[in-house]
């Protein structure tokens, strides 16, 4: 196991803003980015100025603005302006080219590290909507991006963005399949686990610091815990004989739903955080796998074969009753619970290939298919703002992670890591 502890939570950074929005919470009209008639802003995001020579544009202020609009354009709000248009200058005409917003940035380097000062115009009002100043080191720089990142989204839908948040998978880069970790860029990514034998199912505990996962390095399919701010703290949460599988956590971290099969059959467990089984869930009804909690602690959602094929249901937790929720389609599997508890998002084999649905969490709901196309898609996770879905696509013998708005646009790969990844899953922290 190898970790590293973050400098950014020895070096926090210091955010002053400059210049307040006076707009009162009655005049502010927020942008639904999921509605399927919104139509995306048009921005400008110009190389940052070096306050020590204006006068040229130097390759650190291009990959500032780079980082920001990667960074903006992720969230499927915005159609970046493309530079050349304006000559990759901060005075142009944002108006003539049809720009509705405009992020300009400087800054400044010194041996103690780097200041950015970044601001948001409004094109057609002429006004400055937001201005920030941060400081930090050059290594904290993508931080404080995200963090401006982030502030744009909230101020204009209303809900901060998620560009802080991490993403697990598993990859196969090494000859074995281990779990890595990485920004929602893939600029800073890590590996994990270094058992080099096959590990699957990374899980976040809420709150994003500790990572679950399953291995086999031990020769049984064991549950693990990692601190992902320390080194070599990871430790066996489950090795009961057979399967330790993918748990679902509650919504305060504190307990804990996975498949066991220690007595033959695969069921559901309810354990606390150090591994203790509290009380049996199914008994028996089939094989019982892929719970997913609700966030506001009350039901599950899981796979179960007890109708003959894979179908996800539905169970009350204080009283163990369970309804089937899906019908249409042969198998249904994999349910992950949207953080906003309207969705739940599962693979469902279509026309022989697996594609990403989601349905409401009542039954009789119908599901909506959110992706086409050849290739399988699995392994469905939710952003922690509710608002995307993280899955694999499995073509031929290629399998990368890619992302899609909850109405199904802005489908993208996201990364071009090397390697096949699986089994991937977002943090819930923004």
């Amino acid at each position: 196991m190898l970790t590293v502890k973050s400098r950014f939570l020895l070096l926090p950074l210091l955010l002053f803003v400059l210049v307040p929005c006076h707009i009162s919470a009655q005049e502010m009209i927020y942008l639904d980015i999921t509605s399927p008639d919104a139509r995306k802003i048009n921005i400008a995001v110009p190389g940052f100025i070096n306050k020590g020579q204006p006068a040229r544009l130097q390759p650190l202020g291009k990959d500032l603005a780079d980082t920001l609009s990667s960074a903006l354009t992720f969230h499927g709000i915005f159609t970046l302006i493309d530079e050349e248009r304006y000559g990759k200058r901060q005075d142009a005409n944002w108006k003539a080219l049809g720009a509705d917003f405009a992020v300009l940035g400087s800054y400044t380097t010194s041996a103690k590290g780097i200041q950015l000062e970044i601001r948001l115009l409004d094109v057609s009002g002429g006004d400055m909507l937001m201005g920030k100043r941060y400081n930090g080191t050059r290594k904290q720089q993508q931080d404080m991006l995200f963090k401006f990142c982030n502030a744009v989204i909230k101020d204009l839908t209303g809900q901060a963005g998620i560009a802080n948040s991490k993403i697990a998978f598993v990859s196969d880069r090494s000859g074995h399949k281990e779990v890595y970790l990485t920004d929602i860029l893939g600029k800073k990514e890590r590996q994990v686990t270094r058992h080099k034998n096959l590990t699957v199912s990374p899980r976040f505990i809420p709150g994003g610091r500790y990572l679950t996962y399953t291995s086999y390095h031990s020769g049984n399919q064991n549950l693990y815990i990692t601190d992902l701010q320390q080194s070599k703290t990871t430790r066996p949460l489950s090795r009961r004989k057979g399967m330790n599988l993918a748990p679902a956590w509650s919504p305060d971290g504190k307990k804990m739903v996975l498949t066991l099969s220690k007595d033959g059959n695969p069921d559901l467990f309810l354990m606390d955080r150090k591994g203790k089984i509290l009380k049996q869930l199914t008994r028996r009804s089939g094989i019982n796998v892929s719970p997913s909690w609700s966030p506001d602690g009350k039901r599950l959602a899981f796979v179960s074969d007890r109708s003959g094929r894979p179908q996800i249901y539905l169970m009350e937790l204080d009283t163990a009753k369970v309804q089937r929720l899906t019908f249409k389609g042969s198998e249904n599997a994999e349910p992950c619970w949207s953080p906003k508890g309207d969705l739940i998002a599962f693979s469902s084999l279509v026309n022989g290939s697996y594609q990403i649905l989601t349905i409401a969490p009542n039954p009789g709901a119908s599901p909506k298919q959110i992706t086409e196309g050849p290739g399988q898609h699995e392994s469905p996770s939710w952003s922690p703002d509710g608002k995307q879905i993280l899955f694999s696509l499995r073509n031929g013998r290629s399998q990368k992670v890619y992302g899609v708005l909850k109405n199904g646009s802005h489908l993208r790969q996201l990364f071009d890591f090397p390697g096949n990844q699986t089994y991937p899953r977002w943090t819930d922290s923004q």
